[in-house]
């Protein structure tokens, strides 16, 4: 998802937007790309070590062991510097959540839930012979037949 150093400003920026802990930085990327891509807390730790080693993030007063990290005046004037490629990286993260978001319709989730359910229960009350699963297969098969060869939305 990141060349070389692109984590290390999206992580900057989103701390300089509110103080956030590691966690709260996965989720907001994690949110960012609808879900596409969560990086791991053994690629955002470390980068936050090394934020915290330029001078660029230190920690913030916060309850428990978790304390949240805010971004210094050294990390603001660095996201200034680089404005350009944060909004760029910005503008490709909400662009894969935004065609991520597109591809989930509820309603497509929805049918093929009732499909299973339909299925489950048919088997529950009245098990499996050859017959049945060979009418069942021709089913399916004919429903995605049918979906490749539904016409194509036709662009506005």
């Amino acid at each position: 998802m990141f060349e070389s150093g692109e984590l290390r400003l999206v992580l900057l920026k989103l701390i300089a937007d509110e103080p956030r802990h590691g966690y709260d930085l996965i989720r907001a990327i994690e949110e960012l790309t609808g879900g596409d891509y969560a990086p791991s807390p053994g690629v955002v730790y470390p980068t936050l070590t090394l934020l915290q080693d330029m001078g660029l993030i230190e920690e913030s007063a916060g309850e428990g062991a978790r304390k949240p990290f805010q971004a210094t005046k050294e990390g603001r004037e660095h996201l200034e510097q680089n404005s350009a490629d944060v909004e760029e990286l910005f503008e490709r993260l909400e662009e894969a959540g935004s065609q991520r978001r597109q591809g989930n319709r509820p309603e497509i989730g929805r049918a093929i839930g009732n499909l299973m359910t339909a299925l489950k229960n048919r088997i529950a009350h009245h098990g499996w012979n050859e017959a049945l699963l060979n009418e069942v297969v021709d089913i399916l098969d004919e429903a995605a037949q049918r979906i490749e060869r539904a016409k194509p939305p036709s662009d506005q």
